[in-house]
């Protein structure tokens, strides 16, 4: 707590251990029973390939999920699920109706109020930090089991406010094989412990390519960095995701909900058992 603090939290921009800010409420509409967000220390390891995974995994397996593309400079979900020319619906009340990818997963995007999804988001931190807690109290979320948040890469303002604003239930972290990992995983715990928000486990990305012949995993970024982490840390290891053309082509392509993800099975198993759901 800082010598000139004025106990006024809603006011101060302080990260200090103090700091309480109410959570926003949802729409008296919209139900979303857990929450789980998918970060990273920096940017360019997957967050939004782990995040669009996973809500179309735990749709899979009967949820009712939902994604929120916290990332508005570099929003990329969109196309992920192939419903980059969608736009968001809304009444005279302000009320907006999330966009439904052809298997019912409910998506809030920065990419939808967009005349082109190649438009650059020049706005200022204060409005983007607008717009996502809009994202979270003006929709109406439908009976959502788990949500996903995929955050903007770092530890700053938007991650700050996704945090204070809305009742996160856990993180995942997601991180490369390289030496760099160690950076990567601690900015994220230490940011984790000081927003007080469980770390479910780690997801390594990128982690091998599997030979076509022989079927031989080979770490082309190195092995090990990730698992060395998060035994240091005491935290689980979840799964390793391959380089794949395959899974390349399917996000191009829009059809995440078309990729076969076992290798995210122990994320799924995490969640359930340490958040609840059961199908």
């Amino acid at each position: 707590m800082s010598e000139n603090c004025t106990h006024d939290c809603s006011t101060c921009k302080s990260a200090c251990s103090e700091r309480k800010i109410e959570k926003v409420p949802l729409h008296a509409g919209s139900t979303v029973k857990k929450v789980v967000a998918v970060m990273s220390g920096k940017g360019g390891v997957g967050k939004s390939l782990v995040s669009a995974l996973m809500t179309a995994k735990m749709k899979k397996l009967g949820f009712n999920s939902a994604i929120i593309d916290a990332d508005l400079i570099g929003a990329s979900v969109p196309t992920c699920f192939g419903v980059q020319g969608e736009r968001i619906l809304g009444d005279d009340k302000g009320i907006m109706v999330p966009v439904k990818t052809k298997s019912g997963i409910q998506i809030m995007s920065i990419n939808f109020m967009l005349e082109h999804e190649t438009d650059p988001v020049a706005l200022r931190a204060a409005m983007v930090t607008g717009y996502l807690v809009q994202f979270w109290k003006d929709a109406l979320w439908e009976d959502v089991d788990f949500m996903f948040i995929d955050m903007p890469p770092g530890t700053g303002d938007i991650p700050m406010t996704v945090f204070q604003s809305i009742p996160v239930d856990g993180i995942i972290i997601v991180s490369t094989p390289q030496d760099l990992v160690r950076v990567i995983v601690e900015k994220s715990l230490k940011f984790a412990r000081l927003m007080k928000v469980p770390v479910l486990g780690i997801v390594e990305n990128m982690s091998y390519v599997k030979c076509p012949d022989c079927g031989k995993e080979i770490p082309i970024f190195g092995k090990g960095n990730v698992e060395r982490v998060a035994l240091e840390y005491g935290i689980p290891l979840l799964a390793r995701i391959p380089i794949s053309s395959e899974i390349s082509e399917k996000i191009d392509n829009g059809d995440v909900e078309g990729i076969e993800s076992e290798f995210l099975n122990p994320v799924s198993d995490m969640i359930r058992a340490t958040l609840g759901g059961e199908k």
